[in-house]
């Protein structure tokens, strides 16, 4: 086992993992993925709560970290497919407990949400925040 000191160092694989998918998209971008490749408008069909802004900063950053391959293809109007790497086909089992965990705490993750909105909403702040 790692000293604390360890898993808390800026380069601690964990903390590099948490660095990949620490984002509302990426993992949901990658869990898609992982069903096949796909085209830019049916990743946008499949996200419909995310700007094309932010969907492409998302596909640029997992491709920068060697999560994904972007082709072009030399046609009018552009055509660009998007794969997963082999590395993010492996990643896809920790999105995917993850996905799954979500899925069986789907109540006490909505309470929570429910509970933000409610402190927002009202002003309130948490008391670990102070």
């Amino acid at each position: 086992m790692h000293a604390k000191s360890d898993v808390i160092a800026e380069s601690y694989p964990s903390r590099l993992v948490l660095d990949l998918i620490a984002d509302k998209w990426r993992p949901i971008v990658l869990y898609i993925l992982g069903q096949g490749t796909k085209r830019y408008s049916n990743l946008q069909r499949q996200l419909p709560g995310v700007s094309k802004k932010m969907l492409t900063q998302t596909l640029r950053r997992l491709e920068q970290d060697g999560l994904l391959t972007r082709k072009v293809f030399p046609v009018v109007p552009p055509r660009v497919e998007y794969d997963l790497t082999r590395l993010g086909r492996t990643f896809l089992e920790p999105v995917a407990a993850l996905c799954a965990w979500a899925n069986n705490h789907k109540a006490e993750l909505n309470a929570v949400r429910r509970n933000r909105s409610k402190r927002i909403s009202t002003g309130e702040q948490d008391k670990s925040d102070a």
